[in-house]
């Protein structure tokens, strides 16, 4: 049996519908408040659901009997809900998650971090890098994922990149480039992940298939969509004063996230695509898609 944690997500419902296309059994950790939609969609494709929380070990340790793998996206950042804080749910959450595995017949567990190459000190990241430490330095098997940035986050109009009304929001000068990466690709490199030997102990940096800055990445919507684009630029300095004045977790966590966005994140491919022949999505792949008739 394969646990995700966080399968209300979009990159932990995607991890468990390609693993349920494969033929392996899945079950989901849901909270008591999870949208009852997305929870009868899980049973309709033959997930198993069980309800549990990051912040109850108890229920942890219920929900990783007779499971052999897990799986965690989940995170307070995106799906917050009242009382949740990244401290809970990203640091603590996972180390009670990674001690229920480690009790049981668990063997691997499969953590979405994201990339190294990220250094702005913030509370996500310093989390994430806590999290990492302590699967390193435990007796369970781990695989650790490190993304860059999502393609359907930082190109999207959640974030300012509004694609339909030709106008983008960049973080900086945009002329760093950044290995641009879709979640669904990171979903594949998860599933691969779990039954592969190969896999154990590893630390997989992730990347599409090239670096492009972000000016890059708007005259390519430009060409695909054939309008101009309006671009609106957040320098730097005042990423760094929002992010010394920002009081909250999240908050500070996103404009530490901007910060590294403007000093770029390039990734090498070669290696990791040597021993995970994954299909990588371009750029230029994702904006013919979102700007589709």
């Amino acid at each position: 049996m394969n646990l995700v944690v966080g399968a209300t997500g979009m990159l932990g419902g995607q991890i468990a519908r390609r693993l349920v296309e494969s033929g392996k059994p899945v079950r989901a950790l849901v909270r008591p408040t999870a949208a009852p939609a997305s929870v009868e969609e899980m049973k309709a494709l033959g997930i198993q659901v069980v309800e549990g929380d990051l912040r109850d070990p108890a229920s942890l340790t219920r929900a990783c009997q007779e499971v052999t793998t897990v799986i965690s996206t989940a995170t307070a950042i995106g799906g917050r809900q009242p009382k949740d804080s990244i401290p809970d749910i990203d640091l603590r959450g996972h180390k009670h998650l990674a001690d229920a595995a480690g009790g049981s017949e668990v063997r691997h567990l499969v953590y979405t971090s994201f990339s190294g190459n990220l250094q702005t000190s913030e509370p996500l990241g310093d989390s994430k890098r806590a999290v990492e430490r302590y699967l390193m330095e435990g007796n369970l098997g781990y695989t650790i994922l490190r993304p860059t940035f999502y393609m359907e986050g930082w190109l999207s109009p959640l974030l300012g990149f509004d694609y339909k009304n030709a106008q983008a929001r960049i973080y900086g000068a945009g002329r760093n480039p950044i290995s641009w990466i879709s979640f669904r690709d990171v979903a594949e490199f998860a599933a691969r992940c779990v039954d592969n030997p190969d896999a154990r102990g590893m630390i997989l940096e992730l990347g599409g298939p090239e670096p492009l800055a972000p000016l890059a990445v708007v005259r390519i919507f430009e060409e695909i969509g054939g309008r101009t684009f309006t671009v609106e630029h957040i320098p730097e300095d005042l990423l760094s004063a929002q992010f010394e004045q920002a009081d909250d977790d999240v908050p500070k966590s996103v404009t530490g996230l901007m910060l590294d966005y403007a000093s770029g994140d390039p990734k090498d491919m070669t290696e990791v695509l040597r021993a995970f022949p994954v299909p990588l999505t371009s750029v230029r792949d994702y904006a013919t898609r979102v700007l589709a008739p």
